[in-house]
């Protein structure tokens, strides 16, 4: 059934918890995503059935990637807050930068955080292309061409830090998998290739998680 248990079951597989108090901020942010986000073309319309399996959950179980909360997330292409919204709500402390190019989305993004009260998250307009400094945590969803991802994080990932890119929510992991951790490997980069087992979510997931110095 798509509802919070998801979320529940992808941060307990990714080795966190949520509390009754977060619940309730990812359960106000599905309702945004259903009652705003979608109508506003942020997500497509047939979304609001799968909002937990596909997008929530599956934006949580990006936190494998760390054994603790990270100090800080930088979330490239964000859209309408996946994955940063749900991991800002599972990390309090870390500050998330949601990054988009979208003046629409930005406005979007910037009455979630304003609705959900998020006050470890800066809503940000520009293109990651143009970003310079360094980042300890980056995340890409389906933002930029995943040889594009692996590259930025060879950019702006500082030491030690930590990048996420996710891969599929197909069966098996995408026949360009193995070019990409080559990719990671030829910038320097430990990459890991992770999969979501199919009853956590609402199917099979894949991840790529990439390490710098760690």
């Amino acid at each position: 059934m798509d509802s919070l248990d998801l979320a529940r079951s992808a941060a307990v597989w990714a080795g966190h918890q949520l509390s009754d108090g977060q619940g309730e901020m990812l359960e106000a942010y599905a309702e945004w995503l259903i009652h705003e986000a979608i109508p506003a073309g942020g997500l497509g319309p047939r979304e609001s059935d799968r909002i937990w399996g596909r997008h929530i959950a599956d934006s949580v179980a990006f936190s494998a990637a760390w054994p603790a909360a990270p100090p800080e997330i930088l979330d490239v292409g964000t859209g309408v807050g996946l994955p940063g919204i749900p991991l800002a709500i599972l990390w309090p402390d870390t500050e998330v930068t949601v990054l988009d190019r979208g003046g629409r989305r930005i406005r979007l993004l910037t009455r979630a955080v304003r609705i959900l009260g998020l006050e470890n998250v800066r809503v940000a307009q520009g293109d990651v292309f143009d970003v310079a400094d360094e980042w300890s945590g980056l995340v890409f969803r389906g933002s930029v061409k995943a040889p594009e991802a692996v590259g930025l994080a060879g950019r702006l990932l500082g030491i030690p830090g930590t990048a996420v890119l996710g891969l599929s929510r197909r069966e098996e992991p995408p026949d360009r998998t193995r070019d990409l951790v080559g990719i990671a490997t030829a910038l320097g980069l430990q990459a890991e290739v992770v999969g979501t087992p199919p009853e956590i979510l609402d199917g099979p997931a894949w991840i790529l998680i990439m390490r710098l110095g760690a």
